[in-house]
Order: C-alpha cells, then structure tokens, then sequence
C-alpha cells in the first residue's frame, strides 16, 4: 500500500515538471516572438515577468526611476500577463499624450471596469471610436455645456466647503484625503443627478470601494 502511494507521489511529481516545463517553454516562445522589435526593458522571469523588481524592499517609483537610467525613458516592463510601457521623461510623456495620443487612447479593460460599465460601454472605459465620439459629443452638449456646469455651481460649493469643513474639524489628526475626496465626488454627482444624497453614504462608499478592489 505504501509502494502504490509513493508510485502514484512520483508520478504525479513527474507530470507536474512535465506540465510546468511545457509552459515555461511556450511562454519563452511566445515571449520571444513578442519582445522582437519591443522597446527595450529588464529582463523577465516565467509567470511573474518583472513583478519581483517592483515587490522589493525599495519604493516603487525608486525602482522605476532606476530601472530608467539604465534601459532609458522608455522601457517596457511585464508585469504578470499585462504587458506595460513605462514613460520617464517629459518630452516622451509628450510624445505618447499629445502627439501620438489616438494610438494610446484606449484604457486597459479590467474585470471591475467590465462589471460596473455593462461591458466598458461609458466614456470613460469604452474604446476609442465613433462610439466614444459619439458620447462624448451627448456630454459635450447636454452635461457639460456654460449653463449645465453653471447651474451645479452652488452643489459644488457647498460640498467642498463641506470637505474642508471636515477637515478642519479633524486638526492634528490624520486624515484619508483619498477617501474624502471620493466622498466629495460621490456628494457632487449624487446631487446633480439624483437630488440628493445617500442617508448612508459612508456604508455605500465602503462596499463600492471593496467591490472595486476584490474585482480588479
């Protein structure tokens, strides 16, 4: 009986080196058909690709800002399955902005942005096309023009006035401006679209901020 379950550890042992050598060699020759002709970069590790420079024991931006003295101000990096280019100097920040923006216009499609935009069919996470223009042309007209944005004028002031209220109130304390500030946003669209706001705000705040994290 032993024999036979220490037969069977061996051979599952056995086809999971198979299995995982298998991968590893087709993800070196995707990768390899990939990175011919990319941008130059660190070198990536299977699976991870340059996760493990990102995850030491320095800052992120630190690292970064290394990482492009040495392969230049544009590098690409693979972070896990996304493959990513990172921009470090002014005048390439201009040239992928300004100059070249249509050819970076489309935002990465993540699970939350999928879930909570039926498919990333709103202006913000919808491709770019005549469909993005054409909603951005309804906003431009109905939202967004002088009188729209004039009559929203008086919510905009309170609510601010509203945040450095509670700011104030929370002097020598530390404050999460990043929450306050989700709040102001919440509180502005909430009145401008509904009338008013959640009674339980807060609550509703803290589950759209859970939500958004457990999806991505």
């Amino acid at each position: 009986m032993e024999l036979q379950i220490s037969l069977f550890q061996v051979l599952i042992t056995f086809f999971l080196v198979l299995f995982m050598a298998a991968i590893t060699s087709m993800r070196k020759s995707k990768a390899r058909n990939l990175t011919q002709g990319l941008i130059p970069g660190p070198r990536k590790l299977p699976l991870i690709g340059n996760l493990h420079q990102l995850a030491g024991p320095g800052l992120p931006h630190h690292t970064l800002r290394d990482l492009a003295t040495k392969y230049g101000a544009i590098m690409h990096l693979q972070l896990g399955q996304i493959s990513t280019v990172v921009v470090s100097s002014a005048e390439m920040a201009k040239e992928i902005m300004k100059t070249h923006d249509i050819v970076f216009a489309n935002r990465p499609v993540l699970a939350s942005a999928k879930i909570i935009t039926y498919g990333c069919t709103d202006i913000v996470f919808s491709p770019y096309g005549n469909y993005w223009r054409n909603l951005r042309k309804i906003c431009t007209s109905e939202l967004l023009n002088a009188t729209r944005v004039a009559s929203f004028q008086s919510i905009r002031e309170e609510e601010v006035l509203n945040l450095v209220e509670t700011i104030k109130s929370n002097e020598g304390s530390a404050v999460n401006l990043s929450r306050k500030v989700f709040s102001l946003s919440y509180g502005i669209t909430a009145r401008a679209a509904f009338g008013k706001k959640c009674k339980d705000q807060e609550a509703f705040i803290s589950v759209v901020t859970e939500e958004t994290k457990s999806t991505k």
